[in-house]
C-alpha cells in the first residue's frame, strides 16, 4: 500500500460507500452507515437521521399492510370455506381457531420469503417503501428476515394474548422515536424507509 495517499478522513468516502449495488450510494453517510451511527448510539445534539433515507410514512406503512393482509386473507378464507364449510372468524371454534392458524402460517411465510428477498412485500412495492437493517440499509435477508416476520404474525396464534400483543406492537411505531419502530422491527433491528428508485 502506498503511503502517498492519506487515509479517507470524515468527509471522505469510503470504498464501501461507492458500491454501485448500494441503494444507498447517493445519499451522505455518516460512519460509513445510512442511518448516521450504531442502532440505539446517539450523542446528544446528532441529528439521528443524518444520511438516512426518508422514513417511511405511518399511512402508507398502513396501507401496505392492509394490502398484504388481504391478499393473503382472501384467497385463504375462499380455500378454508370451500375445504371446512362455512365460519365465524370469532366464535372460537375449532373451525375459526383453524382457520386463523392457517392465515398466520401462511402469512409467515409470505412476509419471510418475500422480506428476505428484497425487503419488500407486494403491499410495500406498492406503496414504494421497504424493510431495511438499521445497521447498514441493507436488505433485512436471513434471519433477520424470519424474525421480523415471526415477531409480526405468530403471536396471533396464542388464544387472546396474542391479539393484544399484536395491537400492542402495531401501534408502537406511534409513539416509538427517533426510527418509529415496531415491535417486530426492534426484535430484528430494521427500519421502514422509503424505496429509493
Amino acid at each position: 500500500m502506498s503511503t502517498d495517499q492519506p487515509p479517507p478522513g470524515s468527509d471522505e468516502p469510503r470504498d464501501r460507500d461507492r458500491d454501485s449495488s448500494d441503494p444507498f450510494a447517493g445519499h451522505p453517510r455518516a460512519n460509513g452507515s445510512p442511518y448516521g451511527s450504531s442502532y440505539g448510539d446517539h450523542t446528544p445534539g446528532t441529528d439521528p437521521y443524518a444520511g438516512m433515507p426518508p422514513l417511511a410514512h405511518l399511512g402508507r406503512r398502513l396501507i401496505a399492510r392492509i394490502i398484504d393482509a388481504l391478499l393473503i386473507g382472501i384467497p385463504v378464507g375462499l380455500v378454508m370455506t370451500a375445504l371446512i364449510g362455512g365460519y365465524d372468524p370469532v366464535d372460537g371454534s375449532a373451525r375459526s381457531t383453524t382457520v386463523t392458524l392457517v392465515y398466520v402460517l401462511v402469512y409467515f411465510l409470505y412476509e419471510g420469503l418475500m422480506l428476505t428477498r428484497d425487503g419488500q412485500t407486494v403491499g410495500k412495492k406498492a406503496m414504494r417503501i421497504r424493510v431495511a437493517v438499521l445497521e447498514h440499509g441493507q436488505p433485512p435477508v436471513g434471519q433477520t428476515g424470519w424474525v421480523r416476520a415471526g415477531v409480526y404474525a405468530l403471536p396471533e396464534i396464542v388464544p387472546c394474548c396474542g391479539f393484544l400483543f399484536w395491537l400492542i406492537n402495531v401501534l408502537w411505531c406511534t409513539w416509538d422515536r427517533p426510527y418509529r419502530q415496531c415491535l417486530h422491527d426492534k426484535a430484528a433491528k430494521t427500519v421502514v424507509v422509503a424505496a429509493v428508485p
